[in-house]
């Protein structure tokens, strides 16, 4: 390893485009107009939890999109001020 490359580059065992193609399909469709870059792995994990407490993939949908548009309004606090919007 040189200073040239990341350690954590190494830690990539998973191809992100195979991950992404095992995703089930309603989270695929929700994926694709998803306003944050989210990782299959971790979209996955809030998928199947919502999956096991409501049962019904369009409630997982909405918790999923309820679940982005907090990070969006936590990261809009930290990238414009906690006054945005006003």
């Amino acid at each position: 390893m040189t200073n040239l490359t990341s350690p954590r580059a190494r830690w990539r065992n998973v191809d992100p485009m195979a991950a992404y193609d095992r995703l089930p399909p309603d989270l695929r469709r929700w994926l694709a107009g998803a306003a944050l870059p989210w990782s299959a792995a971790s979209v996955l994990r809030l998928w199947k939890r919502a999956l096991k407490e409501t049962g019904c993939p369009q409630a997982a949908r909405d918790r999923l999109a309820r679940a982005e548009q907090k990070i969006l309004a936590q990261e809009a606090a930290r990238v414009w001020g906690a006054a945005y919007p006003a």
